[in-house]
């Protein structure tokens, strides 16, 4: 799969976009092998990678959902996904944290967040009746499931959120997406995991590649629970890439386009993320 690189808030030589290296860890603990997706690549390009890949994955981060090289390249990838779904070449989307508001801006065409106090904590899910048979918890150990339902296993850092009320209000959200979980910062009620309908797109609001892979901040889980929440949602989004059948035309594009050409740089000292791809 792919996962989409954003823009540095100060960029320097070499250093104009940026990938967190847990996501890239994330997935090649499910058994994928990873392929950065540059921002500021024209049309053409991003066509020709997307046929080369098999799936991908917008991270969270703090780039605009509406004006930067990450949105813009996200919209691009979401648009192809649609249409190659619709015939039957299977293309899974994953969002996370700003991937998730993402692609509740590029489904519903509006900007429906509002704050929420979330910036730092870790939460049990409130699972919807609809996650019983959602296509992304069926697979989940039951004692799993009971474990994220009580304990608080997924991490959040956001200070957006779309309220369960905005969702709602938006037709086009509800026809698109099944909410799985919901959260709540004591105030606002908000959603939390979604799944499209119709479509092989996946969003959360909190961040499973945390709990394996970030050391920087307290209040992410590391609990054995907490762990397999990682792994089990790796499991999943790799084994839904599995279902695609884009390949590269060849095998000497294919090793020019892996993260294994790049090196990431230890930055947990300064950052929250312990390792980070610069690009």
């Amino acid at each position: 799969p792919g996962v989409l690189a954003q823009e540095v808030s100060a960029p320097t030589p070499g250093k104009n976009a940026y990938i967190a290296a847990s996501y890239v860890k994330y997935l090649e603990s499910a058994g994928a092998r990873v392929v950065p997706v540059m921002i500021k690549k024209s049309e053409e390009e991003y066509i020709k990678l997307f046929k080369s890949i098999n799936g991908i994955l917008f991270p969270g981060g703090g780039a605009s959902i509406v004006s930067s090289g990450y949105a813009k390249a996200a919209g691009i990838f979401y648009r192809l996904a649609l249409e190659a779904n619709l015939k039957g070449d299977y293309f899974p989307v994953w969002g996370t944290c700003l991937g998730f508001e993402l692609l509740t801006f590029l489904t519903s065409q509006k900007l429906l967040l509002s704050h929420t106090n979330t910036t730092g904590v870790a939460l049990p899910l409130d699972f919807t009746k609809e996650s019983k048979d959602s296509r992304m918890f069926k697979d989940f150990p039951d004692d799993l499931i009971t474990s994220l339902a009580k304990e608080p296993l997924t991490e959040n850092s956001h200070r957006w959120s779309i309220t369960t009320e905005s969702f709602n209000k938006s037709e086009k959200l509800k026809k698109f997406y099944r909410i799985l979980s919901t959260n709540t910062d004591g105030q606002k009620e908000f959603v939390s995991t979604v799944e499209a309908y119709d479509f092989p797109i996946y969003g959360t609001q909190w961040h499973p590649e945390k709990n394996a892979f970030e050391w920087t901040r307290p209040y992410i889980p590391h609990t054995p629970s907490a762990i397999k929440t990682t792994f089990y949602t790796a499991y999943f989004f790799v084994n839904e890439a599995k279902k695609s059948l884009h390949s590269f035309s060849s095998q000497e594009e294919e090793q020019k386009a892996l993260i294994y050409n790049y090196s990431p740089k230890y930055t947990g000292k300064r950052s929250s993320f312990e390792q980070i791809y610069y690009f």
